[in-house]
């Protein structure tokens, strides 16, 4: 018997985090009996109620005003504080063993990003103009928040599935004063990389995949969407410049043009899949500000959708997943065939 990586159990390695992933091709023909999802897409284009749209109070009180483009705010809600209480000379923990229990204060803002002042339209259905709106607030923000922080993560969940808390179109951006624990992996792995290759290894990286072809989605002059080798979730996106780069705030405006093109094809091909507004979270990892020159760095963004086998069967990380290594039954070419294989037409223009 010959082995096949689209029929036989194997590991794949991910040299960005240094980390393993199960693939088990095999069990895709397994039958499903659990929980289901609910599809919603219809949505009005405003909403009264919705604490995001124009004109509305939002839960904190403050009346948004009536813009007409992208949107920014502190959040409410803020997971992290610009302002902190000095941090006390004994251990508010008491006796317990420094080594075991520790703890620091850190600093940081959270703003929300209203992508559009529509309650009904996610990314890949904005214009390309629109889209490029949204990449110049992300670079507008992230060249002020820089200023003060270490790391500034700019992020959207996308859908209820993925927690989403409010169905109006919007990102977040953290900055914080620390740099957190999966970009401290991507930074060392890149550096390793680095030092011995003397090449950017998502450059390299993206340079392979564009050759090889079996895992890229789609791609342009400046940009390449993969389902990465190592991919976790089943229709994961690693979105690449093909020139480099160290973060979204050194782009030129050609790029970012380029940028909200394949965001859109890629984007409308994920919701072409099921034929429904697609789910996910996703997020840009660039050069954190720490001071450095970071030479080793390479600019991407990760897309992390949780929809499995339709629109209301999702993937579930549990179990083995959990507790020994992130697992997936669908290849990265599988996943990255069906999704090129799609129309970069929404399917929502179509009707």
């Amino acid at each position: 018997m010959q082995f096949q990586f689209d029929q036989h159990p194997h590991r794949r390695f991910n040299p960005l985090t240094g980390e393993w992933i199960l693939v088990s091709p095999h069990r895709t023909k397994r039958p499903w009996l659990g929980q289901q999802e609910k599809v919603t897409d219809s949505r009005p284009q405003y909403d009264p109620k919705c604490y995001l749209c124009p004109g509305n109070e939002r839960a904190g009180g403050i009346k948004n005003p009536v813009y007409t483009h992208t949107f920014a705010f502190r959040n409410d809600f803020a997971a992290l504080l610009p302002e902190m209480p000095e941090s006390p000379s004994e251990s508010p923990l008491g006796n317990l063993p420094a080594n075991l229990f520790k703890v620091e204060p850190v600093q940081g803002e959270c703003r929300v990003i209203c992508f559009s002042p529509r309650h009904d339209l996610t990314l890949p259905e904005l214009s390309i103009k629109e889209i490029q709106t949204v990449i110049a607030l992300w670079k507008s923000q992230l060249e002020e928040l820089s200023q003060k922080y270490r790391w500034v993560q700019i992020f959207e969940n996308k859908g209820s599935v993925m927690g989403c808390s409010n169905p109006h179109p919007h990102g977040q951006i953290w900055a914080s004063s620390f740099i957190p624990l999966l970009v401290s992996r991507e930074d060392e792995c890149q550096f390793v990389y680095y030092k011995q290759h003397g090449n950017l290894l998502l450059l390299d990286y993206a340079q392979a995949e564009l050759q090889d072809g079996k895992r890229v989605v789609c791609a342009n002059k400046d940009w390449i969407v993969v389902v990465p080798f190592w991919a976790t979730w089943p229709f994961e996106y690693l979105l690449l410049p093909l020139f480099p780069v160290k973060r979204l705030s050194q782009l030129t405006l050609e790029q970012q043009s380029s940028l909200a093109s394949i965001m859109k094809e890629a984007l409308t091909r994920y919701d072409n899949l099921f034929e429904t507004s697609f789910p996910y979270s996703m997020g840009w990892h660039g050069a954190p500000f720490n001071g450095k020159e970071n030479d080793h760095w390479q600019l991407h963004a990760h897309y992390y959708p949780a929809l499995l086998r339709s629109a209301t069967v999702k993937k579930f990380m549990v179990g083995y997943e959990m507790l020994a290594e992130p697992q997936r039954d669908l290849t990265a070419e599988q996943a990255a065939d069906r999704l090129r294989r799609l129309s970069s037409i929404h399917y929502k223009s179509k009707s």
